[in-house]
């Protein structure tokens, strides 16, 4: 009995689906096909990705820990434009949970910036870390 249930269900969905579908087809596009996809299978964002990684070293350091990791990535995206310093540079807070970066992160003809980047990022890092969270 169940399965003459299912049999009647699966031909009547494949019968009523099949001009349906032909219609779908016709009036479908790329991109909003791309969009559906992306949101059946969530790819977390950068960002959200990196203070996920930073947050838990901030934990017991600070009373907002996302709120520091989320202002540090931002600021260092802003602030650093060289994308291998700023990717070393991001690479080091969320896995540390302080602005670092390993020599051997960055190509050998820029590791000579890394000096002059956390130079560019002090003043940042230090408003993120001790001014109020302004909600």
């Amino acid at each position: 009995m169940v399965l003459r249930i299912c049999s009647a269900a699966m031909l009547a969905s494949l019968v009523l689906m099949g001009p349906l579908a032909g219609a779908a087809q016709a009036q479908s596009q790329l991109p909003l096909e791309s969009m559906q996809i992306r949101s059946l299978y969530r790819v977390p964002e950068p960002r959200d990705e990196f203070v996920r990684q930073c947050a838990p070293h901030m934990l017991g350091r600070w009373a907002h820990p996302e709120a520091v990791c989320g202002c540090l990535h931002d600021h260092a995206a802003a602030t650093v434009d060289d994308p291998d310093l700023r990717q070393a540079l991001l690479r080091g807070i969320s896995e540390t949970g302080v602005p670092t970066i390993e020599t051997d992160w960055v190509p050998p003809s820029k590791q000579g910036e890394i000096g002059p980047t956390f130079t560019k990022i002090a003043k940042p890092t230090l408003q993120c870390m001790f001014e109020p969270v302004s909600n």
